[in-house]
């Protein structure tokens, strides 16, 4: 008993497991909208995944029109795609007129 306490890891120590990498997918779409290299945080890439994930929920809404939990996260993740273009509309105006021409949100 005493041994798997011990072998616990505690939150304070760190992982000494290497981070997941993501899906091709997904690194392929970290890399085309990166600001610079290994940037993942920018809003530009934020933008661009959630804009996959919106994608990808509206066809499984689709093929499943009565997922009441699924539609719900997904007004959860355009709320938080819309918050992200409007911080970025305000801190720079090009950046958000490239961006939203880049995904194609506007027409």
């Amino acid at each position: 008993m005493a041994k798997k306490v011990a072998e616990k890891k505690t939150k304070k120590q760190k992982s000494e497991e290497p981070l997941p990498t993501p899906s091709p997918e997904k690194q392929a779409i970290i890399e085309k909208f990166a600001v610079k290299a290994g940037d993942t945080g920018s809003p530009e890439v934020q933008v661009a995944l959630l804009t996959q994930r919106i994608e990808k929920l509206i066809a499984h809404l689709k093929a499943n029109p009565s997922d009441n939990h699924s539609r719900r996260g997904l007004l959860g993740i355009v709320s938080k795609r819309r918050r992200l273009l409007n911080y970025l509309q305000s801190k720079d105006e090009g950046r958000y007129q490239e961006l939203i021409q880049k995904i194609g949100l506007r027409k």
